[in-house]
């Protein structure tokens, strides 16, 4: 693999464990510094490596003693923790002085590998990526369709139909509307959404779900079954109250989080859009629709 310019202080009392990561680490391309302990991690700082892996259990100075020192030191150099004896409270530790990530011993090579790129791009070295945040290309919750828990089906279809409409004098099109409606609760909270796919399960008649004898299907799925069903439901589904449709509230993710992981939580998910906070506030949505637009313009520079 070609050198990827990133040079990289390993830090860790255990042996085996240095001499193998320095050797996957080179396959892929690092420049790989070693140290056995915190002397000699400061010793090693002043080759100036761009990224630093730090056990945080040794004898003597601890990880989060030699963290601390590094940090001082220098202020810019992020720091990969590894332990195989972390806790929440190690961890959040290591993250209050100033811990770029942390990981468990004993880690896959993979990410400890995407970890270490990562860092050098947040450490603002030469090939730096700048890139939008959730908050830059969400939809802003003012802007969004919302409607009460108390309102109709009739008035949500009204509500997205005009979410459809292009904006006159808009810089961008906000393609394809809204495709949902956030349900809200008596105090402005979103407690629920309702999406046009929730919309065309209303409509389903209970009785298409039932058990059935073999012998009705070709009179219950004939095209006179069929026939009108559409509106026919449609006007039994008009008055119904949002609350007896809609699905929970979306996902939350905050407005300062990456795009990918933004992408990451609606495939795990399986969702369409996320709601969007800022201090424990909703600020707006995130639809996949959006995050597409963000690769077009990504690919069209």
């Amino acid at each position: 693999m070609a050198n990827t310019g990133i040079t990289v202080l390993l830090v860790d009392d255990e042996k085996r464990f240095r001499i193998s990561t320095e050797k996957v680490l080179r396959r892929r391309g690092y420049q790989v510094l070693l140290a056995s302990n915190g002397e000699e991690a400061i010793v090693k700082m002043a080759e100036e490596p761009d990224v630093v892996i730090l056990d945080i259990k040794m004898p003597g100075k601890d990880g989060l003693d030699i963290l601390a020192e590094f940090k001082k030191a220098h202020p810019k150099t992020p720091v990969i923790m590894l332990t195989g004896h972390g806790s929440d409270d190690k961890a959040q530790d290591a993250f209050s002085q100033g811990a770029y990530d942390f990981l468990a011993k004993p880690c896959d090579m993979d990410i400890l590998a995407a970890k270490i790129s990562e860092a050098f791009l947040h450490r603002g070295g030469a090939h730096t990526i700048e890139e939008s945040l959730v908050g830059g290309v969400m939809i802003p919750l003012a802007e969004y369709t919302s409607l009460s828990l108390d309102s109709t089906v009739k008035e949500a279809i009204g509500a997205l139909h005009k979410s459809f409409a292009v904006r006159s004098g808009s810089m961008s099109v906000m393609e394809t509307g809204h495709r949902s409606v956030l349900v809200t609760g008596s105090s402005g909270e979103v407690i629920g959404i309702l999406s046009i796919l929730e919309l065309l399960q209303g409509l389903m008649p209970a009785y298409l779900s039932y058990p059935k004898p073999s012998t009705a299907d070709s009179i219950r799925y004939s095209p006179m079954f069929w026939r009108g069903l559409f509106t026919r439901e449609l006007k039994k589904l008009a008055d119904k109250r949002l609350s007896e449709l809609m699905s929970p509230a979306p996902s939350s993710i905050e407005a300062s989080a990456s795009l990918l992981e933004a992408a990451y939580i609606l495939v795990q998910n399986g969702e369409r859009r996320l709601l969007v906070v800022r201090d424990g506030k909703p600020v707006g949505v995130l639809r996949e629709q959006d995050l597409f637009f963000e690769m077009e313009r990504i690919m069209s520079r």
